[in-house]
């Protein structure tokens, strides 16, 4: 980029200077990489490693100097070579001419700073205001990362931190990358140099430790190896940013979400922090949104624009609360800084007025809004007053006026007064009502029947998404009514499982009800669709609540309130088994080890937890729980989950087995009784399947819940949130092994791979998806990856994602490469959806690599069947056989046998020419016109005759002149297979012919091996003539002939091979038979891919640096 001239002196030991003209220096800064760095690279490199001034300069830069002066100006700098010659060539093509006119060097160095500013100036209007906003040392940093570890422009480089790595108990003093996929480090230190890649997908654990000797380190650990990092400057900010990397890589191997910046951040005041890099903003904006939307229950789309601290007025109290405000697009949110003392939530769609009120010494820069139920807030001692009400003011304007809908809604809610507790108006009632400790004390002793449903929408934030989506939900059951899915199926089986007992299930309206439910959200969220127990808390929403409130509550509970706890692998639950685990350990010791002896926890984890316990207690207790859950959220089943087994620790310990044990657990669970109910007593389920000789004592629900509160209180959410991330990681990589080990026990029957050698590319397959989904593929992730199949199908390649594992097949080289990997994909695809799953992939690869001849031979032929046309079925015509010539004659291409292959190749394509024209006198037996000549060769009219003799291993070319004779194998110009061979489509022949018109192009026709039986519509010059061909004769391309194709149409439909023939010649030439017998070391191979996967699978399709100069030092190489 052009720089503001400034001044420096040209004797400098940094600098190695590249290009030189009278007036202007290109130089490149020296480095350890550098084969003439000499003692002075050594020296920056190592400069560079520990204080981080190659992140501060660019490696290259333009000097301007005056000729009778030794002062110089910096005028540009730039990344990559590349990006410095384009400003070199402009100032050669622009001033140098000019600066020769000049006299005086006053005037030429005024005219030189002129020009520059004027260029820099109008490339800063051009380019305007930079959406990334990242600061020149940034820009430099990534520019750097990209080329220590060859990464692609697409990879976002986050953020990089200076740090220690304990490497065999020695620290090494460098740089920590943090990227959206990777984690780097670069270290050089007097000649030695560590640098390492490690894909966030690979992570097992990463966690903060201390010891005595490293006081605060951080541990990175992959299945291969534990990684200990120290010495941050800030180790706070550095771990807070890797969990959340990590957690995005775990998302990518959960569900499939890729990472999209978000280029729509918050607007920034105009008193800025410290610079901070665009997507360093855009993951900081995440995590705190992210913390809102689960603080105050609100929509997963709903992103926080800013907080300030302030005081919030509460009537009910007479004093000011203080705590944070939260302003988003579509709500204005309060916590207290004491935990629970007060929070409030106000949709803006409820706010009618917001204005400044009369500021004093008492109440400074207050704000006040007002909303529909005229209710009142008041808040104080906010620190930027206009700028908040700026912002509040335009998210009002952007919110569209609600229908009548939400007005009816809102009324319902504001209507039954008369039926709620004298405290809760004290509080406000409805949406923006006040949540203090006094709310929580009266959720904990019950709600009543008649409020239940109206307040689990209004705690658990399902109110706000119904008031918002008005229609939604009748929209979906129309659309997926009558729908057929295993969604369904698995619905209607057990619709007749859920609350048998009770009454409002044990007819059509009520079923009908939680089947529309159900559906409509498996309609909505296909990943998800149906998981068992989903049936039993719906079917309880529904006692309470009306059929789209049912609906509302079910989304918040799946999407927010338990995340992942209902996909097909339920890993919230298997994570939470493991946050239960460690609470229990630490809560329970006494207890911790029996219970892992007799496995109770994952029985607890999968029943409790997915039913809110539902599914074990009475049902009258069990709601309780779930008000509890909606207000407090899931610290509540871990709290009453701790209680339950506290209660039991004597009779556990004395348990021999996980079923008496849960015998033991079965009974308190049933003996939990709820005095206050006004429901009529149900048998519950789970009492019926007990034999309950011995009386158990009753326990009151709201003494338990009371009981856990007072022993377990201390939890809190955040304790709980780090206990998952932790846990997370672990538990998906435990899923990832397990995929990996069924698939290959699966493949191993079906393979002649041994164990390692699956696993191995198996590890290469799932690598590959990966990084397409890094950096983008030709289809979409979510086709590709698909948790809920079968393990051998969860992950799937597309067709450029085939081209890049296609080293691994032997027949895999040269030019046409890619066109082979077309058609084997092809082959390999069965069903036709354009992927291919690892099943056949390995399939395919176990042929060539463990087939005999017969086997390849036949795959070589299907290869080059067309697919989707009945016309050609199991023998070859022309344009096919051509087809397997053309590929026959490039896999010899690299062979070191190449030219006996050559040979053998021309005599089998001899004899099968010749069984091609004798199985026509069969098919065709009158008007039959061999053209074969006299002197017993293959012709192309007089000027298409081409002949190749071999004598004693000379191979000569008759009629070949110039380059020709060179390379009489010159391969054929590639058919654009991938233009006439349309994925899934049908195919004509004519597709791989170009028109006539087209001169240049070189049809595979070229070789000698079309009839001219059946082309009487041709003229001489066109026609091929057949008849023997000597032994020594090798066939080879005519560029005569290409200029004038015949038209596909004439085709000789008669002209056939069948596979029983091609294997039959092959048999006759020992260097084809030894060709395709050889074995293949699979070993190399795959040593090949990985070592190709770690130096050039991050290459980017365009180059961040182009080559230098000749003369000029080469570019660094990857270590």
């Amino acid at each position: 980029m052009w720089l503001n001239p400034a001044e420096v002196r040209l004797p400098c030991a940094l600098w190695a200077t590249e290009r030189a003209n009278p007036y202007f220096v290109l130089q490149k800064r020296r480095g350890p990489r550098d084969r003439d760095g000499g003692l002075a690279g050594l020296l920056i490199g190592t400069l560079d490693a520990v204080l981080a001034s190659g992140a501060r300069v660019a490696p290259y830069r333009i000097l301007y100097q005056s000729p009778d002066s030794l002062t110089c100006w910096t005028v540009a700098h730039g990344a990559s070579y590349g990006e410095i010659t384009k400003h070199w060539e402009w100032l050669e093509h622009n001033l140098l001419e000019t600066l020769s006119t000049f006299e005086n060097g006053r005037d030429m160095n005024t005219f030189v700073r002129v020009k520059i500013q004027g260029v820099l100036a109008e490339s800063s209007q051009n380019c305007g205001v930079r959406e990334d906003g990242d600061t020149d040392k940034f820009k430099e940093a990534t520019s750097q990362f990209h080329r220590l570890f060859d990464m692609p422009e697409e990879e976002k480089l986050v953020s990089y931190y200076s740090c220690s790595y304990w490497n065999s108990k020695v620290p090494r003093q460098g740089w920590l990358y943090l990227s959206i996929n990777h984690l780097c480090f670069y270290s050089f230190l007097l000649r030695k140099e560590d640098e390492m890649v490690i894909q966030w997908a690979d992570i097992t654990q990463l966690e903060r430790n201390a010891t005595v000797i490293l006081p605060d380190s951080i541990k990175v650990s992959t299945r291969a190896k534990e990684y200990i990092f120290s010495f941050f400057l800030n180790i706070n900010e550095t771990f807070k940013l890797m969990k959340q990397l990590a957690n995005i890589a775990m998302s990518q191997l959960l569900d499939n979400k890729t990472f999209e910046q978000d280029l729509s951040l918050p607007e920034l005041k105009s008193k800025m922090p410290k610079k901070v890099p665009a997507l360093k903003r855009d993951l900081d904006a995440r995590a705190k949104s992210e913390r809102y939307r689960s603080l105050f229950r609100l929509p997963k789309d709903e992103k926080l624009d800013g907080h300030t601290d302030c005081t919030l007025w509460t009537p009910f109290s007479k004093k000011h609360v203080v705590g944070q405000l939260f302003v988003s697009k579509n709500y204005i949110c309060f916590s207290s800084k004491e935990e629970a003392q007060c929070s409030l939530v106000i949709p803006l769609r409820e706010v009618t007025v917001v204005e400044k009120a009369d500021s004093s010494s008492v109440l400074p820069s207050p704000l006040s809004i007002s909303t529909k139920n005229r209710m009142t807030f008041l808040f104080a001692y906010l620190k930027d007053q206009d700028f908040l009400l700026r912002r509040i003011s335009g998210f009002l304007q952007e919110t569209a006026s609600r229908n009548c809908y939400e007005e009816d809604m809102a009324e319902s809610f504001s209507s039954s007064d008369e039926e709620k507790p004298a405290k809760i108006p004290k509080y406000g009632h409805g949406v923006c009502m006040y949540r203090t400790e006094k709310t929580k004390e009266l959720v904990l002793k019950g709600i009543p029947d008649s409020m239940r449903g109206e307040l689990w929408l209004l705690f658990s934030g399902a109110i706000n998404e119904m008031a918002t989506h008005p229609g939604y939900y009748e929209e979906l059951v129309m659309k997926s009514m009558g729908r057929c899915s295993l969604a369904t199926e698995e619905i209607e089986r057990d619709l007749h499982r859920s609350l048998p007992e009770h009454p409002a299930f044990q007819n059509e309206m009520g079923m009908g009800a939680l089947r529309r439910v159900l559906t409509a959200y498996a309609f909505r969220n296909p990943s998800i669709g149906y998981c068992q127990a989903m049936n039993i808390v719906t079917s309880v929403m529904l006692l309470y609540a009306k059929e789209e409130e049912a609906f509302w509550l079910l989304v918040a509970l799946c999407e927010r309130m338990l995340p992942d706890y209902y996909n097909t692998r339920v890993v919230g639950a298997l994570v939470d088994q493991g946050v239960f685990e460690e609470l229990a350990r630490e809560h329970v010791p006494q207890l911790y080890d029996c219970m892992q002896d007799l496995g109770v926890i994952t029985t607890i984890s999968l029943s409790w937890f997915l039913t809110l316990f539902l599914s074990v207690m009475p049902f009258e207790s069990a709601v309780v729980v779930v008000d509890c859950f909606f207000y407090e959220g899931v610290k509540v089943i871990f709290q009453l989950a701790l209680s339950v087994v506290d209660a039991n620790v004597d009779k556990l310990l004395k348990c021999k087995d996980d079923g008496e044990a849960m015998t033991v657990l079965g009974r308190y669970l049933d003996s939990i009784c709820n005095r206050d109910s006004t429901l009529p007593p149900m048998p519950h389920l789970h009492s019926l399947l007990i034999d309950d000789k011995e009386s158990y004592p009753e326990v009151d629900i709201f003494k338990l819940v009371h009981s856990s509160y007072e022993k377990f209180g201390a939890i809190s959410a955040d304790t709980i949130e780090q206990m998952r991330f932790k846990l997370k990681l672990r538990v998906i990589q435990t899923i990832e092994d397990t995929t990996k080990r069924n698939v290959v026990r699966t493949v191993l029957n079906e393979t002649a791979f041994s164990t390692e050698q699956v696993e191995e590319l198996y590890g290469l397959f799932k690598a590959e998806h990966l990084t397409s989904c890094y950096w983008g593929g030709s289809s979409s992730p979510m086709e590709r990856h698909d948790p809920s199949l079968p393990y051998m199908d969860q992950y799937r390649i597309d067709l450029e994602q085939f081209k890049g594992l296609f080293s691994l097949f032997p027949w895999a080289g040269g030019d046409h490469s890619d066109t082979l990997a077309l058609r084997f994909f092809r082959h390999l695809d069965r069903n036709g959806d354009n992927l291919i799953n690892f099943r056949e992939f390995i399939i395919g690869l176990s042929v060539l690599c463990h087939g005999d001849l017969t086997d390849k031979l036949r795959l070589l032929y299907k290869l080059h069947v067309w697919p989707g046309n009945s016309l050609f079925g199991c023998v070859f015509h022309q344009a096919q056989f051509i087809e397997l010539c053309k590929t026959l004659y490039n896999m010899f291409s690299e062979d070191p046998r190449e030219q006996e292959l050559y040979h053998a190749a021309a005599t089998v394509t001899s004899l099968l020419l010749e069984m091609g024209e004798v199985g026509k006198l069969f098919c065709n037996p009158t008007g039959m016109n061999m053209g074969v000549t006299e002197e017993g060769s293959v012709g192309l009219g007089e000027q298409g005759f081409l002949r190749l003799q071999t004598n004693g291993g000379d191979t000569r070319a008759e009629g070949l002149t110039g380059e020709d004779k060179q390379q009489p194998f010159a391969a054929l110009e590639e058919v654009t297979l991938e233009d006439s061979l349309p994925l899934g489509g049908c195919l004509d022949s004519a597709e791989f012919f170009p028109d006539k018109g087209h001169g240049d192009d070189v049809s595979v026709s070229s070789y000698s091996v079309l009839s001219s039986g059946s082309h009487t519509e041709l003229d001489d010059r066109d026609r091929l003539r057949c008849e023997e061909i000597a032994e020594d004769t090798v066939l080879v391309r005519s560029s005569h002939f290409g200029d004038s194709l015949p038209n596909p149409d004439c085709l000789d439909k008669d002209w056939t091979i069948s596979f029983d023939q091609l294997l039959a010649s092959v048999l006759t030439e020992a260097a084809l038979v030894h060709y395709f017998e050889k074995p293949v070391d699979m070993a190399a191979r795959l040593a090949m891919a990985k070592g190709m996967r770690k130096l050039g699978s991050f290459l980017s399709s365009t180059e961040y640096e182009a080559a230098p100069p000749p003369g000029s030092p080469g570019l660094s190489e990857s270590t």
